[in-house]
């Protein structure tokens, strides 16, 4: 099936277009810097002093303020170009990453947190992701769209997981003689370089793609009980994602089980790798079962060997929990994009695409604190276990609201096919 899907991506026209290309890359390069920090986060908090609930809070005023960017961003959306506001959000990368690099004290790293994009989970909770999903979409026949979307998803995964390996990096320099922390500030150094070639890239940005349907960008309209229906449960599969985002699951690791950063590092390579690959199969998938079924069939079980993690006795016996739930877990992102940009008018794509990832991103940003709580508690695991079961639950509330909402070329008959 991956090998099938491997072949349907590459043969897939996505343009003559620099600026679909453009997008992947730019895509790409923020999943690296994500997958880096997002796991250095715990290690460098730690060595500036914070507790695991200082650094739950942080992670919790991270995810808040994208929450609350991207809101705004798609409150303006229908009055500036993709491209206008990609920019901005390519400088306030920038700023994140130097902010973060020279602060060390906890207030003043909490209003860099809150205002900044970093991200401290495995998935992408900025500003970004609305209006790139809404210019991709344009970009995207409806028989492509899904594939268009494994692409997006799948390079980020690979980059993501890239950037995880890539985490490791201070503990060579370390051998240099560098120091901990200068070692790790170079790192969110690293991360601002990666803004200004995001920023390079979207300067540049063709912002013809898409414009017809940007001059029809409109607020929701007739799609809005579906895309606020679809908003409350990504917001409930957020909120217990939250439980679990990288530099959390990472904090857990090195508590439990006392794994350091490097090997940390390795571990989230591997993370990373299985799920970009299962994306591919994600686009196959669909077409065979639908965008629903596919969301829920590959996320339900991941789910149940999440909650079998903190249960295991072993690092080892952990570790094949956690690699075989990867392999599953990501199997809906590039279906769940896909869905919601077809059950909505081509002018409501850029709302909906920011109501949907608004709530995902206030809701995760509540969780992390509380997960924070719970491991200063105990290290045993017990976020892990609160992920699952309402992760869980939100996988069967959607098959029951959503099996029978079919997209337009499923419902015309195009698919799924057995």
């Amino acid at each position: 099936m991956v090998a099938a899907s491997v072949q349907q991506v590459r043969r897939m026209p996505v343009a003559p277009s620099s600026p679909v290309n453009r997008l992947l890359a730019g895509r790409s390069l923020r999943a690296f810097g994500d997958g880096c920090v997002s796991l250095l986060l715990p290690f460098y908090l730690t060595d500036c002093g914070f507790t695991p609930l200082q650094i739950g809070i942080l992670i919790t005023a991270t995810l808040l303020g994208s929450g609350l960017l991207t809101l705004f961003a798609g409150l303006v959306a229908h009055r500036y170009h993709g491209h206008t506001l990609l920019v901005a959000a390519s400088l306030l990368m920038i700023a994140t990453g130097a902010a973060f690099s020279m602060v060390t004290e906890f207030w003043p790293l909490l209003i860099v947190a809150f205002l900044g994009t970093l991200n401290p989970s495995s998935g992408d909770v900025s500003v970004f992701l609305p209006l790139e999903q809404a210019m991709l979409a344009h970009a995207a026949s409806p028989h492509n769209r899904t594939l268009l979307f494994a692409r997006y998803s799948l390079f980020a995964a690979l980059a993501g997981a890239v950037g995880a390996q890539a985490a490791g990096l201070p503990a060579f320099a370390l051998e240099l003689g560098a120091t901990p922390r200068f070692a790790m500030q170079c790192m969110f150094w690293l991360y601002a370089a990666l803004g200004l070639f995001i920023l390079l890239l979207y300067r540049d940005l063709d912002p013809g793609i898409g414009a017809e349907s940007a001059k029809r960008a409109q607020p929701l309209q007739e799609s809005r009980r579906t895309v606020y229906r679809l908003a409350a449960l990504f917001s409930l599969d957020s909120f217990a994602g939250g439980f679990a985002v990288q530099s959390l699951l990472a904090l857990w690791l090195a508590q439990r089980h006392g794994v350091a950063l490097a090997t940390t590092a390795t571990i989230f390579f591997w993370i990373g790798l299985l799920a970009a690959f299962s994306q591919l199969a994600s686009a196959r998938l669909a077409q065979r079962i639908g965008l629903v079924n596919t969301m829920v069939y590959t996320h339900l079980p991941a789910n149940i060997f999440l909650v079998a993690v903190p249960f295991m006795p072993t690092l080892g016996s952990a570790l094949v929990c956690l690699l075989i739930r990867s392999a599953l877990s990501q199997m809906d992102v590039p279906a769940r994009t896909s869905y919601v940009m077809a059950v909505v008018s081509p002018a409501e794509r850029a709302a909906a695409a920011s109501v949907t990832a608004v709530p995902r991103s206030l809701a995760a940003a509540v969780s992390p604190g509380l997960a924070g709580y719970l491991l200063a508690m105990s290290p045993f695991g017990t976020p892990l276990i609160v992920c699952g079961v309402l992760k869980i639950t939100y996988d069967l509330l959607l098959l029951k609201l959503f099996r029978q909402l079919k997209p337009p070329e499923e419902a015309a008959g195009d698919g799924p096919r057995s």
